[in-house]
């Protein structure tokens, strides 16, 4: 499971979960701007072209779509490449990877405020505890506190103690 903490400037904090990176790139991108493949995305030249129902021997193909058969030149058909609009030039499919959950972190800072994102249970029982300065003052006392009753929702930390 993922956990993510929201501090906004103004109003509630609030905490919430993803069970996997896929889903959590779903949800993030329910209240984005952007969509879930402006996010983050993994797609080789090869299958950009045959989202627009083309191949790399379809006729004319590299007149009409240039960018996408220079990517195929460039890094070959069959290499991933990644998409981060948040972390790179919007648009830009590139072969150096991009993880989801980068990518969503980044998709969530780019809303303002202070954002947590802990990876696994026990990385958010540790941080349910651990000193944070966004966990200080009446705002962070919040944050903390949603972070443990989401805890609890999913049963990783017990109500009791």
């Amino acid at each position: 499971m993922i956990f993510v903490v929201e501090i906004p400037p103004q109003g509630e904090s609030s905490a919430w979960f993803a069970f996997d990176a896929g889903d959590l790139l779903r949800k993030v991108a329910l209240t984005d701007a952007k969509a879930d493949h402006e996010i983050w995305d993994s797609a080789s030249a090869r299958e950009l072209l045959a989202d627009l129902d083309e191949t790399p021997e379809s006729p004319d193909v590299a007149a009409r779509l240039p960018a996408l058969c220079a990517l195929g030149a460039a890094y070959g058909w069959d290499t991933p490449l990644y998409r981060a609009d948040h972390l790179r030039e919007p648009g830009l499919y590139a072969p150096v990877p991009v993880g989801i959950v980068d990518a969503c972190r980044a998709a969530l800072l780019a809303r303002g405020g202070q954002w947590r994102v802990y990876e696994g249970e026990e990385t958010a029982l540790i941080a349910a505890d651990a000193v944070d300065p966004c966990f200080e003052g009446r705002s962070g006392w919040m944050a903390r506190h949603a972070l443990r009753q989401q805890l609890i929702a999913v049963e990783a930390l017990s109500d009791d103690l």
